[in-house]
């Protein structure tokens, strides 16, 4: 069964950090790309970053460049996202998923075909 699992939320304040992790597990991701996307209520879900599985290329959302930095363990099948100088905008359901991109649009999240249950995070003011 594949999966992949997130972790990491939390409630933290403004200008405070966080590192997600989302561990996957069920097949091998050689060629796919984890991507971190986060959906705010009442909002569109929305691309933050991206990876290969081989880690040699990233994708970063221009809003968030600067603010956030996607890594891998591919020993621990886990992909992570640290992000820093959080703002309350930021509070969002985040989730992981994976593509195998085969040339879409790895910023599109219609593109992802497996997702995680999301982690909540909250910035407070």
């Amino acid at each position: 069964q594949v999966q992949l699992v997130e972790s990491g939320g939390g409630l933290v304040q403004a200008g405070g950090s966080l590192r997600l992790s989302c561990a996957a597990s069920g097949r091998t991701f050689t060629n796919y790309y984890l991507g971190w996307f986060r959906q705010a209520p009442g909002k569109e879900r929305e691309f933050i970053a991206a990876i290969r599985w081989s880690g040699d290329i990233t994708y970063y959302a221009t809003s968030m460049k600067g603010r956030v930095t996607i890594s891998r363990d591919n020993v621990k099948n886990t992909v992570y996202m640290q992000m820093n100088s959080l703002k309350p905008e930021d509070t969002a359901v985040y989730y992981c998923a994976a593509t195998d991109a085969r040339g879409r649009d790895i910023s599109n999240y219609n593109n992802y075909d497996i997702w995680g249950q999301g982690t909540q995070v909250t910035v407070s003011s």
